[in-house]
């Protein structure tokens, strides 16, 4: 059986360390903050997928892919869950992001669907302060 997959791996890395030529840079761009917004806004509110297709594609899906028990909600499985509002607009600002790592070819766009919430193994990780 075949699964599609959105992915992003967090792998930060500083302006100094991306501000040289590009062949001597490190791999990656920062997708932690905006893989959730920008594919709702490019599938979702554009009619091209239904939400709980975007969420197998960003959840379930690479769960299965690389064989972990999580990815959904059922007994048994780690609790790692995402609250959002799939219709909040908001502009990326790379110099609010959490991470350290600032380097995003979405800064200044306008995306809709906005993280409120991140709890990771039944522990609030992330509560979203309004800074966006």
């Amino acid at each position: 059986m075949s699964f599609y997959a959105i992915d992003t791996v967090h792998a930060p890395h500083f302006d100094d360390e991306k501000c040289i030529p590009y062949n001597e840079a490190p791999n990656g761009i920062i997708g932690l903050e905006s893989l959730l917004a920008v594919a709702l806004t490019t599938l979702y509110h554009t009619g091209k997928l239904r939400l709980d297709a975007v969420i197998k594609l960003i959840s379930t899906n690479p769960s299965k892919i690389l064989t972990f028990d999580a990815g959904e909600l059922k007994a048994g499985c780690i609790a790692d869950l995402v609250i959002f509002d799939p219709d909040e607009e908001w502009t990326v600002d790379p110099s609010k992001f959490v991470s350290k790592a600032r380097n995003t070819p979405f800064g200044g766009m306008k995306l809709r669907g906005k993280v409120k919430y991140t709890i990771s193994r039944g522990r609030l990780v992330f509560e979203e302060s309004g800074i966006n």
